[in-house]
């Protein structure tokens, strides 16, 4: 946890660090990292890692294996011991943070009025959709939950980051709001994402600071996935 510094800032756009692990000359793990591997329904972070003499190694996938998080460049070079800069591609973070953002506030919204929780998710740069445990819906009541929603944005909610011991957490009302529980045992600290006066829910995404960087979402698509299983897609209303 403390090697991700995405977990407590997810604004990080650069940092330096020192190589760990080379294998193959293109799987790089480092002493800590700002890039967001693949999980959880949000796609991994793309940038560069730059070593000392300023040649740039692109990052073409990040992902977690065994709590370590690898990330793979297009090319080989880099090696053990070597001091070296991230940075990581913003606009596309930046943009996954306001989907992500914005799929709490959604949820929340849906949880609220319907009493629906999360049974799927994925994130994407474009649109993005969640599943929901909803029996029925109609197009003007999504309308109405989009309106909602985005009547929330507009107001602005301050999006504040916790680490909770277990237990502490297991005693906040519907922070787990999906059909699966996501924090297997042996976690003891369990980061809480908390939209002001709004909702507190476990995710380990990056999230923005306030609501209102959302700007706004647009419900672009509805399909019935079977009994008890809704979808909708999304778009930011850029």
């Amino acid at each position: 946890m403390e090697s991700s510094l995405y977990l407590s800032d997810c604004y990080l756009k650069e940092i330096n660090g020192k190589i760990e692990s080379a294998s193959q000359g293109k799987y790089i793990i480092l002493d800590r990292t700002i890039f967001y591997p693949n999980k959880g329904g949000q796609p991994f972070d793309t940038g560069k890692i730059i070593d000392s003499s300023g040649r740039e190694y692109n990052v073409i996938y990040v992902a977690e294996f065994s709590g370590k998080i690898s990330h793979e460049v297009d090319e080989e070079g880099l090696t053990v011991g070597d001091s070296v800069q991230l940075k990581i591609d913003w606009n596309r973070r930046y943009r996954l943070m306001r989907m992500h953002t914005a799929a709490h506030v959604f949820s929340r919204i849906i949880y609220d009025e319907a009493g629906a929780v999360t049974s799927g998710n994925q994130l994407g740069l474009d649109r993005s959709r969640i599943d929901f445990t909803l029996e029925n819906f109609d197009r003007a009541k999504v309308e109405e939950w989009e309106t909602k929603a985005n009547d929330l944005i507009a107001e602005g909610r301050e999006v504040k980051i916790h680490f909770y011991d277990r237990e502490e957490a297991f005693r906040i009302p519907d922070f787990i709001r999906t059909e699966k529980i996501l924090v297997p045992e042996g976690i003891e600290k369990i980061r809480i994402i908390e939209i002001d006066g709004v909702d507190m829910q476990a995710c380990g995404g990056t999230h923005l600071g306030n609501i209102s960087e959302i700007k706004g979402i647009k419900i672009v698509k509805c399909e019935n996935k079977g009994k008890n299983n809704k979808r909708i897609y999304f778009e930011l209303a850029d």
